[in-house]
């Protein structure tokens, strides 16, 4: 973790544990270990962090734009979110190296779970004709989200945000590859379409 992002971490009250936390360590990390067939809880998966990354493609012709999407990405979060520039210039798309394009949060420790907890059994349930999500892993354990309006979660005023925004959510763990991470998420509590294979 760099310095930039120790700072942006902010630290539970002593003492308090989130309750997917506590989940994982009394009754998920155990069936991980049995269905893996290890001992060590070293071995298990488990989640390091979550990413949150909105596009603000307005943010080029309209500043305020990007900080509607700054406070909406804070208020889902409870973490402030950080404004992501372009790295290269790029014609076809009229972008410049250090234009702003998007806002980012990274979640750890305790907001990682709250925020989790908030996803799966409030944010979920609001997605239109919602069935589950298709498990998008990237080959190394790690599940990439999309969501396609930024509304399904209460802490956002509609009046306050008239434009919906997509969203993309990662789930980075330790798994190292899709089929553990995949478990990971199963016991985790994730709503995975029930077609979708294993």
């Amino acid at each position: 973790m760099t310095k930039k992002e120790t700072k942006n971490v902010t630290k539970a009250p002593e003492g308090y544990t989130p309750r997917l936390q506590a989940l994982y360590k009394e009754k998920v990390l155990p069936a991980l270990l049995k269905d893996m067939g290890v001992k060590s809880p070293m071995a298990a998966p488990k989640l390091t962090k979550i990413v949150i990354n909105i596009g603000v493609k307005d943010a080029r012709e309209d500043i305020k734009a990007l900080e509607v999407a700054k406070e909406d990405l804070t208020a889902i979060a409870g973490q402030a979110a950080q404004v992501r520039r372009a790295k290269k210039s790029i014609s076809n798309f009229k972008l410049r190296e250090g234009m702003p394009i998007g806002v980012r949060v990274t979640l750890r420790g305790a907001r990682m779970y709250e925020f989790m907890e908030r996803f799966i059994m409030i944010a979920c349930p609001r997605i239109r004709d919602f069935q589950g999500f298709n498990p998008s892993f990237d080959g190394k354990g790690n599940l990439n989200l999309g969501i396609k309006e930024h509304y399904i979660f209460p802490e956002i005023d509609v009046e306050k945000s008239p434009k919906a925004h997509g969203m993309n959510i990662t789930f980075v763990t330790t798994a190292g590859n899709d089929k553990s991470g995949r478990l990971l998420m199963d016991y985790m509590g994730m709503p995975f379409r029930k077609s979708a294979t294993k």
